[in-house]
């Protein structure tokens, strides 16, 4: 745990403090309840009645869709599939140091190709399958959908503690008081309605699913999918079938039902209240929740979350930054548990919208999630975590396929495991070693405590699998070291067009160094020798390339691109020290990445990244300064998401990020001196209280 804890926060207080506020609707930026395997995303009305005014553009370029919908982990749907593509449909064989070697790659502009580069299997296996919206639920008013000039006034507050919306609103001349919450174990969403309810209604909707790269949506076809109401001794249950694809949604209420169209089903209320709990499912359900349980569980699951996990107070702070950092920690926290803590590794946009159709990208799995056991919610990590089990041996098999042992972890992937096609995801490396960083990160929150032993057992075979890929990928060289060689694409994805020569990226040199002899010592906490080659690939790795007393991307003849990633950075910074780099160059580089790199190019994530850097590099104003950079990818949303573009309207990483960079300049890392909060300046500028952080490594 972290040095310099300061008793007396007061956690409730801190956190209610930064209770979403609306007042009339803002576009980018509607809120969400869920559970972190299910979410539902509602306007101010408190539900999903205004679709058209949180619109979110079709990255394709088609018809705009909308912000607000209902996902769950589980929802997923392919297109039919006459043709019987396989992954293996898409593969191609290119030469590697090792051998001739397979990828599910993607060559664009070939022979036999369609408009958009894509032979007919690329297209269909990018395409499917593809995460979709189970229902949409609006206020109707007179019998038809309530329109937005209705909308007189509005004001919804989101309770973090309660993880429950409260939405006031005049709609048509009639007051409603709504409550909306999502059950903590069941795919349950809840709404309760108070008020003058003459003519109000609920409508629930539904469309087909979309290939669009981020639309989970599609109501242009309503012949692609069916929807049947049918009576049964609980209540009401609407039973759904897209192509091959079936699931039901169960409804609960005091009020009418009534079918109100092919796609369409109108709940009406019976009095001058109306409860409603919609639960959606691939089976039945084991049992409904009223919305009195939904309510009570939802307040006892969010406390809970609050008063278990570590907090972090700056609000005694003289810097005027400091109420802003604040409301983004408490909202961070609240998004990641609500979007990033399901069982599979999340989408970056979680549980709001679509991006890469749902795909969960493993690279940026730590990202969402390290944060989890460095804030005391290791368990959080460990849902997601235990996907890697259940995929292992199609790991192993990509691995075999390149000649290599142990189990090679995929880019982009289906929730079978499965990789998308691609030009660039099957030859990144960087999102190799996460299992083990991630592992390690769960054992130091459990360090000391009988647990230790139950996670060292529980995720040695994960390690131990990643560490035989990561230990056989390098191959010697002239000058006697260890090399990362071709094709290889950096985290810095700016250099993919020179991924057949590309060769030792610096950060992905210090994961390696450091995750492999990382794995050698779980070995022997559990009482057994290690793999040889394990450390002795670590100790032989090549240094990184340094050029004119600066860190370079890659081994190449060439001067870094400033744009995308700053990758080289995290080789000392989300990567501990490893003694491959020096510090000095370290620092030099920062400073030269502050000057101009081009930031609109840049991610989320960058930011924290940076951060990570400049705080072990003894560089805390400068940490800070990163973390609130005011450019356009660092800004936070009221909703307190991380916004990128319109297409990418919320990014999860840069929330994850901030997170697990704060928990290191506040809580420390190995090495830091002992210094409270070493990761922020000293000069009284900030006042930090921390309770309950675990030391980064």
């Amino acid at each position: 745990m972290s040095g310099g804890v300061h008793p007396g926060v007061d956690r409730r207080a801190l956190v209610r403090a930064h209770d979403v506020v609306v007042r009339g609707v803002l576009p980018d930026s509607p809120l969400s309840v869920g559970n972190g395997r299910f979410a539902a995303t509602v306007d101010v009305t408190g539900l999903q009645t205004f679709p058209q005014l949180h619109p979110l553009p079709d990255a394709g370029g088609g018809p705009a869709g909308t912000m607000l919908g209902t996902l769950a982990e589980w929802a997923w749907h392919s297109d039919p599939n006459p043709r019987g593509f396989r992954t293996a449909d898409a593969e191609r064989v290119l030469d590697t140091p090792h051998g001739p070697a397979t990828y599910v790659d993607m060559t664009r502009g070939a022979d036999g190709r369609s408009a958009d580069g894509l032979t007919a299997a690329e297209a269909w296996l990018r395409a499917n399958p593809h995460r979709f919206d189970l229902f949409r639920a609006g206020f109707t008013v007179d019998g038809r959908p309530a329109r937005p000039h209705e909308l007189y006034d509005a004001e919804q507050r989101l309770d973090l503690w309660a993880g429950t919306l409260t939405s006031r609103v005049d709609l048509a001349g009639r007051l409603l008081e709504v409550t909306t919450t999502a059950h903590p174990d069941v795919d349950a969403l809840a709404v309760r309605v108070r008020g003058d309810l003459r003519g109000i209604g609920v409508r629930l909707t539904f469309g087909a699913a979309s290939t669009s790269w981020n639309l989970a949506r599609d109501d242009s076809r309503p012949q692609a999918h069916s929807s049947v109401l049918r009576r049964t001794a609980g209540g009401h249950v609407v039973e759904r079938r897209l192509d091959a694809t079936s699931y039901r949604v169960d409804v609960r209420t005091d009020g009418d039902v009534h079918g109100a169209g092919a796609h369409a089903v109108d709940v009406l209320p019976r009095g001058a209240g109306l409860d409603l709990v919609l639960v959606p499912g691939l089976g039945e359900p084991s049992a409904v929740p009223g919305v009195e349980r939904c309510l009570a569980d939802s307040g006892a699951h969010w406390a809970a979350f609050w008063e278990r996990g570590a907090v972090v107070d700056v609000t005694g702070s003289r810097d005027p930054r400091a109420p802003e950092l604040q409301r983004r920690l408490v909202l961070s926290q609240f998004t990641t548990a609500l979007h990033s803590a399901g069982t599979l590794p999340p989408a970056e946009t979680g549980l709001v919208v679509n991006s890469w159709r749902g795909r969960s990208h493993l690279e940026m799995h730590w990202w969402h999630a390290a944060h989890f056991p460095l804030w005391g919610r290791a368990d959080l990590l460990e849902r997601s975590l235990g996907w890697y089990e259940r995929v292992l041996p199609r790991a192993q098999r990509t691995a075999r396929r390149q000649g290599l042992p142990g189990a090679r972890w995929p880019k982009q992937v289906t929730p079978e495991g499965e990789e998308t096609p691609s030009d660039i995801g099957p030859f990144l490396l960087w999102q190799q070693p996460h299992p083990i960083h991630l592992a390690e990160l769960v054992r130091r929150s459990a360090a000391g405590t009988p647990r230790e032993a139950e996670v060292l057992r529980r995720w040695a075979p994960l390690v131990a699998e990643t560490a035989r890929f990561a230990a056989a990928l390098p191959v010697p060289g002239p000058d006697g070291r260890l090399h990362l060689g071709p094709p290889l694409v950096p985290a810095q994805e700016s250099w993919a067009d020179v991924r057949e020569s590309a060769s030792d990226p610096a950060f992905e040199l210090a994961q390696w160094r450091w995750s492999l002899r990382t794995a050698a010592a779980w070995s022997r906490r559990l009482g057994a020798e290690p793999d040889p080659a394990w450390e002795r690939v670590a100790d032989r790795l090549a240094a990184p390339r340094v050029r004119d007393g600066l860190l370079a991307a890659l081994d190449r003849d060439e001067p870094t691109r400033r744009t995308d990633h700053p990758s080289m950075l995290c080789a000392s910074g989300v990567v501990p020290a490893t003694g491959l780099v020096d510090p000095a160059v370290v620092r030099a580089t920062l400073h030269d990445v502050l000057a101009d790199w081009d930031w609109a190019s840049a991610w989320g994530w960058d930011f924290p990244a940076i951060a990570m850097a400049a705080a072990r590099a003894g560089e805390p104003n400068l940490a800070v300064d990163a973390l609130l950079s005011p450019v356009a990818k660092n800004r936070y949303l009221p909703s307190g998401h991380n916004h990128q573009t319109p297409v990418l309207p919320l990014y999860l990483p840069g929330n994850g990020g901030l997170l697990a960079a704060v928990a290191l300049m506040a809580g420390g890392w190995d090495g830091d001196g002992g210094r409270h909060a070493p990761g922020f300046p000293a000069d009284g500028s900030w006042t930090v209280r921390a309770q309950g952080l675990v030391r980064s490594p």
